[in-house]
């Protein structure tokens, strides 16, 4: 088949979860034999060549604009696709749902995944959240099939908005690795950290991390993984903390990322907003013990393999404090437990074969064949 991604950063992944997300399924799809095309944005383009271990990349610019990114980007790829033989063409975030619509007017079906309620997200203006809320009503006319990665996404749309969609989990790479280069970089030691990894925007409460680790007897540092491009006032009102233990490294991807996961103490999730969330999941994958905030997406991801926390104050700062005297014994219980989970639930090569199957079914419907 042929196949375009589109409506992410691009690739490499060098941002987020969808970025990650379209690297590790074109990837996969391209070394099944598809040709599989993904349009990256050029103000985040760090590869600089025309493929991506065995990808096509289509790199076009946009308006570097919180509201204008994603929707100027995606325009413009939509224009381009115009020219491209493609059987079907796989959308990323809701925001896109109206362009979703476009390449069926050709007769190219397409995918629309979700993700989760942006529109709940604080950092978005009336405008921003007025377009999400139009976007979920489009997201049941314009695409083809509409993918959620979580249940409760899902129920959601069916109860919300009356459409079943198709749910595909998002995926993990499993296993720790044993180097421990980001480590030494940062001065840290294995086991005697807790790691936070999101984007530093209010409803992912890195202020309230931040804050409950300051009021905490925890003699480990804490890690806090990320940033964001739009949320100066905030990310300066994370970052005035004079915890020695707290440290701040910016984004960090790749196999400094993965050194991270895999020799932390714990891994402190804190995001109230979204569906399945990628670093949550990936950090299961690499055996963490989990620390979620209790809401009914990350309760549903991380099953019975973390611990709970509520965004009332106390509560995280009583789980750190828990968790830093803890039994090394209950820890790698917790830890083995993740892994279980991941392995069980969040399986890249198992995601992968559940996409290919759903384009196959879409692309012989376009020209009558049943699917095999």
């Amino acid at each position: 088949m042929n196949i375009a991604l589109l409506g992410t950063r691009g690739i490499p992944a060098n941002y987020g979860g969808f970025e990650t997300f379209t690297e590790q399924l074109a990837v996969r799809l391209a070394a099944r034999a598809h040709n599989v095309t993904v349009y990256c944005r050029a103000r985040y383009d760090r590869q600089g060549g025309p493929t991506y271990r065995g990808v096509r990349r289509v790199v076009l610019p946009t308006i570097p604009r919180k509201a204008f990114d994603t929707p100027v980007h995606t325009l413009l790829s939509c224009a381009h696709l115009v020219w491209q033989d493609q059987d079907v063409v796989l959308f990323c975030n809701c925001a896109n749902a109206l362009f979703s619509c476009w390449p069926r007017v050709w007769n190219v079906p397409t995918v629309l995944n979700v993700d989760g309620l942006d529109r709940l997200r604080r950092k978005w203006g009336r405008a921003a959240r007025a377009w999400f809320r139009l976007s979920e009503r489009w997201a049941t006319l314009c695409p083809s099939v509409v993918v959620t990665d979580a249940r409760v996404i899902q129920r959601y749309y069916r109860e919300r908005h009356g459409i079943e969609t198709r749910y595909i989990a998002y995926g993990a790479e499993r296993g720790r690795v044993p180097s421990t280069r980001k480590l030494d970089e940062l001065g840290l030691r294995p086991g005697n950290y807790f790691l936070y990894v999101s984007r530093f925007d209010p409803e992912n409460n890195a202020l309230t991390v931040v804050r409950e680790f300051e009021r905490s007897a925890a003699p480990q540092k804490l890690v806090m993984v990320g940033g964001a491009p739009y949320a100066a006032d905030y990310i300066a009102r994370v970052k005035a903390t004079r915890d020695p233990r707290i440290v701040f490294p910016g984004f960090i991807y790749g196999s400094g990322y993965h050194e991270l996961q895999s020799h932390c103490l714990a891994y402190i999730h804190a995001t109230e907003v979204g569906g399945t969330h990628p670093a949550l999941v990936e950090a299961m994958g690499r055996g963490c013990a989990v620390l979620y905030l209790d809401v009914p997406e990350n309760r549903e991801a991380a099953s019975a393999a973390g611990l709970p926390f509520l965004v009332r104050p106390g509560s995280l700062r009583a789980r750190i404090d828990e968790v830093a005297a803890a039994d090394p014994a209950r820890l790698r219980n917790l830890g083995e437990a993740s892994l279980r989970e991941a392995e069980r639930r969040y399986d890249w090569d198992a995601i992968t074969d559940r996409y290919e199957q759903l384009m196959a079914e879409l692309v012989a419907a376009r020209s009558g064949r049943r699917v095999q």
